[in-house]
């Protein structure tokens, strides 16, 4: 994975939109985002992962204009909608690749992270983010949950950062 400052030029949001600005781990982890790089010939360290962290279910999601169809740019564009969740949200890199920008607080900068196969990415709840395919237009990913799989988007709006997952995320931050 690698992660650079957005660039904020308009246009695709399938582009690369690298402002030459790199973001270290270090930063990355003082968002509360996690990742690490699992070979997918070695998917069985998923699972010490997952009990590392308690995630109990998981499942496959593929992101394809073919399978998608007419679907597909809705679906692109409702990715893309600055959101947030009140659980983790967690993504294992199977096939093809793809793009989380998450807000880094409190500059309201966009950090892009750029994950391809086997990449393995944990944002926090309560941190805004949102994502699209890269131009492969492609992206086979595991998703793993501590509970049911759910996948509630709270689009970012005035009331969500008095929404008590906020408020806990950014406590959780100032502490680091």
């Amino acid at each position: 994975m690698r992660a650079f400052y957005f660039d904020n030029i308009p246009g695709d949001q399938r582009l690369l939109h690298d402002s030459g600005n790199p973001v270290s781990d270090e930063v990355l982890k003082s968002t509360g985002v996690l990742h690490w790089h699992i070979p997918t010939s070695q998917q069985n360290q998923i699972d010490a992962v997952a009990e590392e962290r308690d995630y109990k279910n998981r499942d496959t999601i593929t992101i394809t204009k073919q399978g998608l169809g007419d679907l597909y740019e809705a679906k692109l564009k409702s990715f893309y909608e600055e959101h947030m969740h009140e659980d983790e949200e967690i993504r294992y890199i199977l096939e093809g690749s793809g793009f989380f920008d998450v807000r880094e607080h409190p500059t309201d900068s966009w950090i892009r992270c750029h994950l391809h196969a086997g990449d393995l990415l944990v944002l926090p709840a309560g941190i805004y983010h949102r994502f699209t395919l890269d131009e492969n237009n492609m992206i086979k990913a595991m998703r793993l949950f501590k509970d049911e799989p759910k996948w509630t988007p709270i689009n970012r709006d005035s009331s969500t950062d008095t929404n008590p997952y906020r408020v806990d995320y950014l406590k959780g931050i100032a502490v680091n």
